[in-house]
């Protein structure tokens, strides 16, 4: 929808209106009102380039979409019906709960080993392990290309599928190559198109699962949204939103806890929530809160970092992540609340009273 500066468009400043959405295959219509005209959009106008035309032409107040810019992601396109597994649960019809360590220590193995054990007891779906590792430092410790034969060992071992993070396009086919169960795309890497891209091209054919977490600096919802569209778009529709605290922090935890965008998003896109409180909060006193906070919010799911000895771990763990005990509690806390938040979510995404069994 165009919007003038002036009551309506002269015949001139029309034809160039019209000149320009031709060429994206649109049509314009006046709409006359009582003090002002407006203009339709008739056609597809998720066109970028074209709205940046039509604001930058000098007679244009502003140009309001009507259309989402994320054609596949969102809620009312045919990809609304496609339904996915992960851990052999359709994500929206059961609790499903990720967790483990945020780093692996190839020099530890054991140690990794005792948690996956103590996670699988604790009633967890996927394990979670960090083989490489994003940080804000080049001097503190990256990772390990080794960490992810610990990681597929304790998935043979517990008979649990396991997820874990890459960065690039080398990280990501050998983690393709090792048979992960579930791909996560972290925050740093949220807005990386080029990463997003080939994530949905090489995984095309496997659909494996992919977790994206939103962006420290993401503002608006819909690019977090859109984000994922670019894995969608190259072939990929087994996407699941993760919000995981954003910036600015608040004093006291590590990022701005954003579990509540959770109903915006189920309202504008079909794709599962599983909410992160680990990174949110960054305290493990602060996650049972948050991530019961998380499912009253309506989330599909959570994503937990877990250890059984804290202490001795890297990475993150020794300041956020609970103990399996802790998490054992929370699933059980939280299953109760999912299903009795299931009955409000139906009041506004009338969607899920129809997912397949």
């Amino acid at each position: 929808m165009i919007i003038p500066k002036n009551p309506q468009l002269t015949e001139e400043e029309f034809e160039i209106v019209k000149k320009i959405v031709s060429e994206f295959g649109c049509s314009v219509t006046p709409i006359p009102g009582e003090t002002m005209t407006v203009y339709a959009i008739k056609g597809d106008e998720r066109h970028e380039l074209m709205f940046n035309r039509l604001e930058g032409l000098p007679f244009v107040l502003r140009v309001d979409r009507i259309q989402s810019m994320y054609k596949l992601m969102d809620i009312k396109s045919e990809l609304s019906k496609n339904h996915f597994k992960i851990a052999g649960k359709i994500p929206g019809e059961d609790l499903i709960v990720i967790a483990g360590h945020c780093t692996i220590d190839p020099k530890n193995p054991n140690l990794f080993f005792e948690s996956a054990h103590a996670i699988k007891e604790a009633g967890a779906d996927v394990l979670r392990g960090g083989v490489w590792k994003p940080r804000t430092s080049p001097h503190s410790y990256q990772g390990d290309s080794k960490a992810i034969d610990i990681l597929i060992e304790a998935r043979e071992r517990f008979n649990i599928p396991v997820i874990t993070e890459v960065m690039d396009e080398e990280q990501l086919e050998v983690a393709l190559a090792s048979k992960v169960d579930m791909i996560q795309i972290g925050a740093r890497n949220a807005l990386n198109y080029s990463l997003l891209k080939k994530i949905g091209e090489l995984t095309h054919f496997s659909r494996i699962p992919i977790l994206l977490k939103r962006g420290m600096h993401m503002g608006p919802i819909d690019e977090f949204i859109s984000a994922a569209e670019y894995i969608v778009s190259h072939g990929n529709p087994n996407v699941v939103l993760c919000p995981r605290g954003t910036v600015p922090a608040i004093d006291g935890y590590r990022n701005y806890p954003d579990e509540c965008i959770t109903p915006l998003l189920k309202q504008k896109t079909w794709a599962p929530v599983i909410v992160d409180p680990s990174h949110s909060v960054g305290r493990a006193i602060y996650v049972p809160h948050a991530a019961l906070a998380a499912i009253a919010y309506g989330a599909d799911g959570l994503i937990i970092e877990t250890h059984i000895r804290a202490r001795e771990g890297i990475g993150d763990d020794p300041k956020q992540a609970i103990h399996p005990s802790t998490l054992a509690q929370i699933i059980e806390d939280a299953k109760t609340l999912f299903y009795n938040v299931k009955k409000y979510q139906k009041a506004y995404i009338p969607q899920l009273e129809n997912v397949s069994k």
